[in-house]
């Protein structure tokens, strides 16, 4: 089965970014995302909003998928969507529609859980990106979660590490809006933190036991900080915007780093694999590359496009699990939270 041709149609939709995919074997023919700006007035997703979109946009982008890709839906093989984590909305959008496509062709359907495609991203056949041989230890990084996990195969993954909290992405953009850029506030902090000094403000790191994270007591310390120093001086962020934000960057990659530094050590593993949205932040690319030249680490980076939720990488899983012949029946339920 592993040579003839395999075309998986993927939907995610565990957020606010409605996107689908068409894959042949492990090749993307299309990957299509339909992002929805309406959230960022609000400041951050509101739910019911994702869903009506979503509702909106699933059509629209599932034909543009398979128009892309070239192919008709008669040639499909199967139908991969995400079952969860995400919002419970958003989820049923796409696992209905998957379940009423996958019925009306009758091919078989495939349930993904988001994280593992994260992590299964760097499987995807892309040109000029090397692949991660089994076992190494993934780092998944997004506004919902920070794990470190031990990936022994396709589907033999466990955490080690996880935050006790705040995810590192929900860090950046809180700690965007305490300086008063706008949603989404990670990718700005990362803009001004490369015209910044790392080093110009020092941000305690939190002491936290083993392989696990926490951001929490980080996000308060720099809202006491700002708001002390602009009892100072009003115009104190507008003047050191850059070097705030580069400041607070410098701290959060450490803490990543100092993680994946004792997680290598401990397992013995020096293979490791970064995804998950943060993973896009320009700080922690150089923090990998750099360590991977100074450690001996073999690091692995997705294309940009698979880092953010994308429906590729609910394809490549749904293809790894088609050859497995791991299907579901329309019975199966989306999960806003799944175990891993």
């Amino acid at each position: 089965m592993q040579n003839s041709e395999v075309f998986i149609l993927a939907i995610e939709s565990s957020c606010d970014d409605t996107a689908a995919a068409v894959l042949q074997n492990d090749k993307v023919l299309s990957n299509v995302v339909a992002n929805q700006l309406i959230h960022s007035q609000y400041g951050g997703v509101v739910p019911e909003l994702a869903s009506r979109a979503h509702q909106q946009n699933i059509v629209p982008v599932i034909d543009a998928a398979l128009r892309k890709a070239n192919i008709s839906k008669e040639q499909l093989s199967a139908i991969a969507f995400t079952q969860g984590p995400g919002l419970m909305g958003s989820l049923l959008v796409g696992s209905s529609f998957a379940k009423s496509m996958a019925l009306a062709l009758a091919i078989p359907l495939v349930s993904v859980n988001h994280m593992h495609a994260h992590i299964l991203a760097h499987f995807i056949n892309e040109e000029g990106f090397e692949k991660p041989s089994f076992p190494f230890l993934a780092l998944t990084i997004s506004g919902g979660h920070t794990q470190i996990v031990k990936v022994k195969d396709f589907f033999d993954m466990t955490i080690i590490g996880e935050t006790t909290d705040d995810a590192v992405g929900e860090a950046f953009d809180k700690s965007a809006k305490i300086l008063g850029l706008p949603y989404p506030g990670g990718p700005l902090v990362d803009k001004h933190a490369q015209l910044g000094n790392p080093k110009a403000f020092a941000f305690t790191k939190p002491k936290v036991p083993g392989l696990n994270f926490s951001f929490s007591g980080l996000k308060t310390a720099i809202l006491y900080f700002v708001q002390k120093k602009k009892l100072e001086n009003p115009n104190f962020i507008e003047e050191n915007i850059n070097d705030i934000c580069a400041s607070i960057q410098y701290t959060i990659v450490e803490i990543l780093m100092d993680k994946l530094k004792l997680a290598l050590k401990e397992t013995g593993i020096n293979q490791v694999a970064i995804g998950g949205g943060v993973s896009a932040n320009s700080g922690i690319r150089k923090a990998i590359k750099e360590a991977e030249q100074k450690y001996g680490w073999k690091t692995f980076v997705p294309k940009f496009e698979y880092t953010t939720d994308n429906a590729a990488m609910i394809g490549i899983v749904g293809y790894q699990k088609f050859l497995s012949k791991q299907f579901e029946t329309a019975a199966v339920v989306s999960k806003a939270r799944i175990q891993f």
